[in-house]
């Protein structure tokens, strides 16, 4: 899993830099400033590798954001050495960029969390589980704390709700029919009843449905970090 991060964080900026480096040596001498930008890349993946090591919900935004600088960068650096046709494709690389980003994140996310293994749950991970039907929110479990966010940078206090772990007084799985009307600890701009699995929250004598479909490894995380 650590494998596909680093992939992300440093292959991406290393694989530019090859193909940048490889465009630079057909044109001047000038055409080689382009390598600042996937050295830059790089060095900013290196800092925030180690920072983020633990903490999957940053792995979408920094792969997505590579893979799209990545598309941009290797269709409209060829405009430095006189190509000009590349440049056309610019939108359209941008957009597979992103999204081969945010496919190799969630595949380090998947490889975290699938198949669960109970060891995971007492280590310094913070682990991430999608809310279905809600776009961007989740439900990140730490070490000591469970937090419910509506979006992965919160800019309020209504989108993000946390509870410590000791107040958590039980998690139990539950599955939705897709007709129900939930009710969230945080402010949801949009959200699409669907049907699946789903766990039922109780923490500070509050009753929460989570839809997830990870509902049964949602549950195993807690019981361990509750126990210990």
């Amino acid at each position: 899993m650590q494998r596909i991060v680093t992939a992300a964080y440093l292959g991406i900026p290393v694989l530019l830099l090859v193909v940048v480096a490889a465009i630079a040596v057909t044109g001047p001498a000038a055409a080689w400033i382009g390598c600042v930008v996937p050295l830059g890349m790089l060095a900013l993946g290196f800092v925030l590798r180690r920072r983020h090591r633990y903490q999957p919900r940053w792995w979408v935004g920094v792969a997505g954001l590579f893979g799209g600088l990545t598309g941009l960068m290797v269709t409209l650096f060829p405009l430095a050495v006189g190509v000009w046709w590349p440049a056309v494709l610019a939108l359209p690389a941008l957009i597979v960029g992103i999204f081969a980003g945010l496919a190799l994140a969630r595949a380090a996310e998947r490889a975290l969390l699938v198949p669960f293994v109970p060891e995971l749950a007492s280590t310094p991970y913070e682990l991430v589980f999608r809310l279905r039907g809600i776009p961007l929110a989740a439900v990140l479990v730490g070490a000591d704390d469970v937090t419910i966010q509506s979006h992965p940078v919160p800019r309020s206090e209504h989108q993000t709700r946390s509870y410590p772990l000791t107040a958590i007084t039980g998690s139990h799985e539950f599955s939705l029919s897709g007709v129900e009307r939930l009710k969230f600890p945080i402010a949801i701009t949009r959200a699409a009843a669907t049907p699946g699995p789903a766990v039922i929250l109780q923490a500070n004598g509050e009753d929460w449905v989570l839809p997830t479909n990870q509902a049964s490894t949602l549950i195993d995380v807690l019981t361990v970090r509750r126990e210990h």
